[in-house]
């Protein structure tokens, strides 16, 4: 995913799958009942049917999730009916699923630590199922409105195939196609829009271009995807195409988030503890592989590694017992620490958040077991490692 393990676009045996089409424009309502994987505008807030808000069951579980997709914004605090639900939000970040039940909320977003400065405070229907809200666009207003979008997520188990939706979150950039190969795999795509597709998995490279007739517009950029059997994705593409002419400097960039997996995908990987593949399932820098470092004495792990500095890396780490782990600050994705979960078979805590780039933490791990920590800050964003300490052979 992205510098976490960029993920890999999506090709058949043979060639190019083209699965769906993501077009159309603004103003196109969204069909009622979509069939799986068929592109759709994201919803707007203020077409939610009230009678079929009233039609739902009260007690009914809604999922949501907020992604900052604005490059100019601040990190921010979220507010959902008065309760602060997130903190300290950075660009390029999503957030894990809040469990809800399906009402109408107030929700606010405000700069991070600053309730007084206010970049979004509105009511959105929120019915049953799983939802992210984005926010999109710039504070400046250059290229497009500051906004909240709500996407229905579908999260269903695609079988051995694997699911991934684009989101075009990029506020410089024209309508796009979205090609493997050369060959379409999205067509068209406006700002704000969002849609699926089911392939096999495997490993490719996503060429990105401004839309023509033809889809054939200059490559402007490039990604790797490696989409997973039985998992699903959403890539957010973010940032800008011209960052030196933005009003922040955040170049253009595809961030991958996972939604959901199911059994019999291959996240998990050969040999990694289902404690371990269950707690990083949201992690950033977390590929289903475990990085072994048996036979050594001391591992480093970077605090602040990945593309937008908010994660650990390596994610997920196999050491011996006896060995010793040393946690070193890059500097980058604002203040970290490092602090054991309730679940994790020993304590540990390196303190209070810093955003040092010579901070160093040091832990020895002499008897077996997972050791499961987070950084409290970035906790809700993926900021998760896990270490699987075992006996010397």
């Amino acid at each position: 995913m992205t510098d976490y393990r960029r993920r890999r676009v999506l090709k058949t045996a043979g060639g190019v799958a083209i699965i769906g089409t993501l077009a159309g424009c603004a103003d196109d309502e969204p069909e009622a009942d979509p069939e799986p994987d068929e592109p759709e505008e994201a919803p707007e807030d203020d077409e939610t049917d009230g009678d079929e808000m009233e039609d739902e069951e009260p007690d009914a579980d809604a999922s949501l999730r907020v992604a900052h997709l604005a490059p100019d914004a601040p990190n921010v605090d979220v507010y959902v009916a008065g309760d602060a639900v997130l903190e300290d939000v950075p660009f390029r970040a999503a957030s894990d699923y809040l469990e809800l039940p399906a009402d109408e909320y107030p929700i606010e977003i405000t700069a991070a630590g600053d309730p007084d400065t206010v970049v979004f405070d509105e009511d959105v229907s929120v019915p049953a199922g799983e939802f992210t809200a984005a926010a999109l666009g710039e504070l400046a207003d250059e290229n497009q409105p500051f906004g909240l979008e709500v996407y229905e997520d579908d999260i269903s188990d695609p079988g051995e195939n694997a699911r991934v939706r684009l989101v075009h979150a990029a506020p410089d950039a024209p309508n796009v196609d979205v090609t493997v190969d050369g060959e379409p795999l999205f067509e068209d795509v406006p700002f704000g829009a969002a849609g699926a597709v089911e392939v096999p998995a495997d490993d490719y490279e996503l060429e990105i271009r401004p839309a023509t007739d033809d889809v054939d517009g200059d490559v402007v950029a490039t990604f790797d995807l490696s989409p997973e059997p039985g998992t699903v994705y959403t890539a957010f593409a973010v940032g800008y195409l011209d960052p030196d002419a933005a009003p922040a400097a955040e170049p253009f960039d595809l961030e991958v988030v996972v939604d959901a997996s199911y059994d019999g995908d291959a996240s998990a990987g050969d040999g990694v503890p289902d404690a371990i593949d269950e707690f990083l399932a949201d992690a950033r820098l977390y590929d289903g592989s475990i990085d072994d470092r048996t036979g050594e004495d001391e591992v480093v792990v970077d605090v602040g590694g990945g593309s937008d500095g908010l994660a650990f890396d390596p994610a997920a780490l196999r050491i011996d017992a006896g060995a010793t782990v040393r946690w070193e600050w890059t500097g980058e994705g604002g203040a970290h620490n490092v602090v054991s979960d309730e679940e994790s078979a020993s304590e540990f805590d390196s303190g209070d958040a810093v955003d040092d780039a010579d901070e160093v933490f040091e832990q020895s791990f002499d008897d077996d077991g997972t050791q499961l920590y987070v950084c409290t800050p970035h906790r809700s964003v993926g900021m998760l490692g896990a270490i699987d300490v075992v006996e010397q052979s």
